[in-house]
């Protein structure tokens, strides 16, 4: 407790909030609860992270608290800054071992609403993060929830996309169960396209969320990339389908989370190695610092300012042609930008490649009758809905930004769209 007060006293409680408004995608009320935290008023401090996020407990845990609200930190200009995710992780564990809920916070607020919105009920589509916030904040305005999940749990990529060695499955089945007891339903094992369609939906809600996520991975059509050794890392995360590692050598392509969860992961199951290809430099990487650190530690090479030309092999992998790239600033960009450097291609022997580039929808999405967007993604305005009248959408699926709290903020303002929008049908009952 001692370590915690230390890190709670070391915040300025700036009045101009800069991890608040610049920082943190959720808009959390940084300096207010940190100063309830030097209070010792545990329960205060829940209440002010509540108005504004239900992933206090994921996110004081993985977010990329150093390109976001620590990024932004006073105390972080002339020295470190305040570690808030350890603060924010700290406030959700010790609420729920105090008995403390999102319940508990909303009750009164909950008990109000309901008597406006009483009989309304809306539908989400996806149990992932901006899934799970767009139903506790429906919920929190007294509205019916079912949750319509294709696998048996809830969590998303929360539960298959980060490793254990990140974030334990307790943390978030405490986080699920936090949520869930607002009184929301879920239907396990239920798959859009597969098991119920839009229109039944529709149908039977008086609105619809979309949040299934978009875990496709993307490839880089190079040569090469159809044989047999090239995966995709989110569905090795997701899926866990690994082969045998055991003195294989494997490179993973890409240079966000996605690509250090992969190499981690692949490092600790008997490999040879594993090297990073990224064709930027370090100082360009999305990951988190962290997780770099972390993967150097481990034993992870990194190939920076490195571009796959060709995967060379008969039918499956066995070399992978690379070429050295150098950063040129281009007229009109800010970030600098690889360009392959001539003459400068070297062949590396590899067993497996791991493509963690990004990623696209599921190919289900451009079947369910939504307009999309030039990327795949479903098509949603500055109210987060569709080109279908009740359907509203968000997260990965919508193009958000990709990462949990950008997830969460999406299923948040949704949640305040589709309440607007209840409360202007002329079934709203005043």
């Amino acid at each position: 407790m001692e370590e915690i007060n230390d890190k709670a006293n070391y915040c300025l409680n700036c009045k101009v909030k800069p991890c608040s408004l610049k920082g943190c995608p959720l808009g959390n009320n940084i300096p207010d609860f940190i100063a309830q935290i030097k209070a010792e008023n545990y329960d205060k401090a829940y209440e002010i992270l509540s108005e504004t996020t239900v992933l206090p407990g994921i996110c004081g845990k993985i977010c990329p608290h150093k390109k976001q609200c620590q990024g932004s930190c006073i105390r972080g200009i002339k020295g470190e800054p305040v570690l808030i995710g350890d603060l924010e992780a700290f406030v959700f564990e010790q609420n729920m071992k105090n008995g403390n809920s999102l319940l508990k916070c909303w009750s009164r607020e909950i008990e109000e609403k309901r008597k406006n919105n009483i009989n309304k009920k809306v539908a989400v589509i996806g149990g992932g993060p901006a899934g799970l916030t767009c139903a506790a904040f429906l919920a929190k305005e007294g509205i019916e929830v079912t949750i319509y999940e294709k696998y048996n749990y809830l969590g998303g990529l929360l539960v298959h996309g980060i490793p254990e060695f990140r974030l334990s499955k307790q943390d978030v089945a405490k986080t699920i169960d936090n949520i869930l007891e607002l009184g929301i339903k879920v239907k396990y094992n239920t798959q859009l396209g597969k098991d119920i369609s839009l229109e039944e939906l529709t149908e039977q809600y008086d609105a619809v969320f979309l949040s299934v996520g978009a875990n496709v991975s993307s490839k880089m059509g190079v040569d090469g990339e159809e044989l047999q050794g090239v995966y995709g890392g989110n569905e090795l995360l997701e899926y866990k389908l690994h082969p045998d590692y055991k003195g294989k050598s494997v490179a993973v392509v890409g240079g966000g989370n996605v690509a250090m969860d992969c190499a981690r992961t692949i490092n600790k199951l008997g490999v040879k190695e594993v090297k990073v290809i990224y064709r930027r430099a370090r100082e360009q990487m999305p990951a988190e610092d962290k997780e770099v650190e972390d993967a150097i530690k481990e034993g992870v090479e990194f190939l920076f300012q490195n571009n796959i030309v060709k995967i060379i092999g008969e039918d499956k992998v066995q070399k992978v042609e690379l070429i050295k790239t150098e950063l040129v600033q281009k007229e009109g960009e800010t970030r600098l930008t690889p360009v392959n450097v001539e003459n400068s291609n070297y062949i590396i022997d590899i067993d497996y490649i791991v493509m963690a580039l990004g990623s696209k929808p599921e190919d289900f999405v451009s079947k369910i009758g939504l307009e999309l967007n030039k990327w795949g993604n479903i098509q949603i305005n500055e109210e987060y809905k569709t080109s279908m009248a009740k359907v509203y959408a968000g997260g990965d699926l919508a193009g958000v930004k990709s990462t949990v709290a950008w997830a969460s903020n999406s299923g948040r303002e949704a949640a305040k769209q589709i309440i607007k929008g209840l409360q202007l049908s002329k079934n709203y009952i005043k």
